[in-house]
């Protein structure tokens, strides 16, 4: 039954945008009735946001499909996230990039993450609790990184943890409003600016909540 859930939504997502075969197989992969907070396993396959507490939102699974298409991952040995949320972002990632790191400043939310990403049986997630704008130095340089968080501007640091030629994929606050962005790192410098549509996410925090 999970299944065949999984394959509508997926054929929901196709409809109102296009999605790679290897995108479509990672969804297929993942149980996403894991990764929603209970009470909400009836609209687990809905292309809602779901709210999962902390003032924190669980994304569409339709705008979760558009981050990892805009990420390029074909070719990417190692990701990193900025914003674990739930979980399924990073999941969904696992299936198509070899390393993958998320980093969460909420620690009841990372930890109910890890639980999630366990019981899935993903090995190839490594996760943290920290503050996101500062990275995860220690596995760097990253060939991809991805904010699910928006963002005025990219941390340095972030830059700085991106290989040369890589690729980071961010909600950027611009002119009062939230606009996916990509960015290919040349030259030490982000440039290569695109901005491929207006979106609506929870905003980066600084600091850590160890009390949510």
């Amino acid at each position: 039954m999970q299944s065949l859930k999984t394959a509508n939504m997926v054929l929901e997502i196709s409809k109102r945008f296009r999605i790679s075969p290897s995108v479509e197989k990672a969804f297929l992969s993942i149980n996403r009735e894991i990764f929603v907070p209970n009470g909400f396993a009836h609209l687990a396959y809905t292309l809602d946001a779901l709210p999962m507490g902390a003032s924190q939102w669980i994304s569409s699974p339709l705008t979760v499909a558009k981050m990892t298409e805009y990420l390029q991952c074909e070719g990417a040995d190692s990701v990193l996230e900025i914003g674990c949320g739930s979980g399924y972002q990073a999941a969904i990632l696992s299936r198509l990039i070899r390393r993958v790191f998320s980093i969460e400043r909420i620690e009841k939310l990372l930890l109910e993450a890890r639980a999630r990403i366990k019981l899935c049986d993903i090995a190839n997630i490594n996760t943290k609790l920290d503050d996101g704008q500062n990275g995860w130095s220690a596995y760097a340089p990253y060939d991809r990184i991805l904010l699910s968080a928006s963002i005025r501007e990219i941390p340095q640091s972030l830059i700085a943890q991106l290989s040369e030629g890589g690729i980071l994929v961010a909600p950027l606050e611009i002119n009062n409003a939230q606009v996916i962005t990509r960015f290919v790192k040349r030259n030490g410098i982000l440039s290569e600016k695109q901005e491929l549509e207006h979106c609506i996410f929870v905003p980066v925090l600084n600091g850590l909540d160890k009390e949510s």
